[in-house]
């Protein structure tokens, strides 16, 4: 007989009634829709292409990992830096192959998980080199905030202080960390919706929404999808695929602390079953899925988890309905254009306090796992990661341009293995040397 969490209000394979299962699914689809389309907007995509991307590859993860874990794909925030720079110098075909590349990257990976084990992953990529890069994704991050916050375009070419595009983003940013602070139960779950909406509400006091577009949108419209072959003809892009391929091996740090906390919090162990090459197979197969159709990769989101935390809702008929919900949020053209219409100061705020929260998750990494820094192997990893990629030192190789990001990546891995435990003229602790 099959383990049933008797813990659980809807364990993972608990059917809900038509009107509990729209409840429910809708309040998962509020829960992520902050996050996964304010990828897009700050990269420059489609954000109903996002959503869209979302739902399908939420439907193929629960496919591929046969309806056992309860978890929602949404856009991920880790290749921000990559595909902000691949857009301004390439465009959408570049970010698409590197989608692409990410996805094959996991699957590559749970292909020799399936043969080898996963031990091999912590040895690659242990806090010292996740910590840092977490850290740069945040940090490098910071200047566009400050940009968006503070910066009026008035042609295409040139860009003005506005004292009321910085008042717009510091009430976004008071709303956004008063939302996160104060607010309980299932609304404390959706700061970065109810600050998009608050800094959204100043904005039009202020003067700086055009809804011209929304009056303008159809009701019902197919998003704008970047298809190879179809919308666009496809070359090689190297670059843009060797900078973000390296990223996915951060990445899936993160989705294996998700499943973590799945397992705890269901009283199931999924690297057994369905096992971790699942798992990571479904999260790649989602990102390529995403790639094919115009959206940025794909990651298990934490903000879902926090829900069915809150909830004690497991079921995966619920994860499902709102990936359906988000497929079909995706056709609503007024919607789109309705997000189009957010003005940069709105991001502005919520990015000074998202990427500078995605940092200190980096720090969180190092403080959770008291990483020695009076050690000179721990320091001389920490500091090349973070400068290499804060400063963005990118290699432009035979036309192909690899962003800092990517490079302190390699840089990280490489140097965590090449590198001893001690310095020459540090001594090795006392337990060792009686070893």
């Amino acid at each position: 007989m099959a383990y049933h969490n008797d813990d659980a209000v809807l364990d993972i394979h608990d059917r809900p009634g038509f009107g509990q299962w729209v409840g429910l699914s809708i309040q998962h689809l509020f829960a992520m829709f902050g996050s996964t389309v304010l990828v897009p907007i700050l990269v420059g995509l489609d954000p109903s292409i996002a959503l869209f991307s979302s739902g399908v590859g939420t439907l193929i993860y629960i496919l591929i990992t046969r309806g056992k874990i309860p978890a929602y794909m949404g856009s991920s925030f880790s290749f921000i830096v990559v595909m902000t720079s691949l857009m301004k110098t390439a465009g959408y075909p570049a970010i698409a192959q590197g989608t692409v590349a990410v996805g094959l990257v996991y699957l590559i990976v749970a292909l020799i998980v399936n043969f080898a084990g996963s031990a091999w992953i912590d040895k690659a990529l242990p806090p010292i080199v996740v910590g840092p890069i977490v850290m740069v994704i945040g940090l490098s991050l910071a200047g566009t905030a400050a940009t968006d916050a503070t910066m009026r375009a008035v042609s295409a070419t040139k860009s003005v202080y506005d004292i009321k595009y910085f008042i717009v983003a510091m009430v976004t940013l008071a709303a956004t960390i008063i939302y996160n602070m104060y607010l309980k139960k299932f609304i404390s779950l959706l700061p970065i919706l109810l600050g998009l909406i608050t800094g959204y509400i100043v904005a039009i006091f202020a003067g700086i929404v055009d809804f011209t577009p929304v009056v303008k949108a159809a009701w019902f419209s197919l998003p704008n999808f970047q298809i190879p072959f179809l919308t666009y003809q496809p070359k090689l892009y190297l670059g843009a695929i060797l900078s973000m391929a390296p990223i996915a091996f951060v990445t899936m740090t993160e989705h294996m602390g998700h499943i973590m906390v799945l397992n705890e919090m269901t009283h199931r162990n999924f690297f057994k079953d369905p096992g971790l090459n699942h798992t990571l197979a479904g999260d790649g197969t989602a990102s390529i899925i995403a790639g094919f159709v115009g959206g940025p990769p794909i990651t298990s989101y934490g903000e879902n988890i926090g829900v069915m935390a809150m909830t004690k809702v497991h079921s995966v008929y619920v994860l499902g309905g709102a990936a359906f919900f988000a497929i079909l949020f995706a056709f609503i053209g007024k919607l789109s254009a309705l997000i189009h219409t957010i003005p940069s100061p709105v991001i502005g705020g919520i990015s000074f306090l998202l990427f500078g929260v995605i940092a200190s998750n980096g720090l969180k990494v190092l403080i959770d796992n008291k990483v020695d820094f009076n050690k000179k192997r721990n320091l001389m990893i920490g500091s090349t990661i973070l400068v290499i990629g804060i400063g963005n030192a990118q290699l432009q190789v035979a036309g192909m341009t690899f962003s800092g990001l990517a490079i302190a990546t390699v840089i990280g891995i490489l140097m965590n293995f090449i590198l001893p435990q001690n310095a020459a003229n540090e001594e090795a602790p006392v337990d060792a040397k009686h070893n």
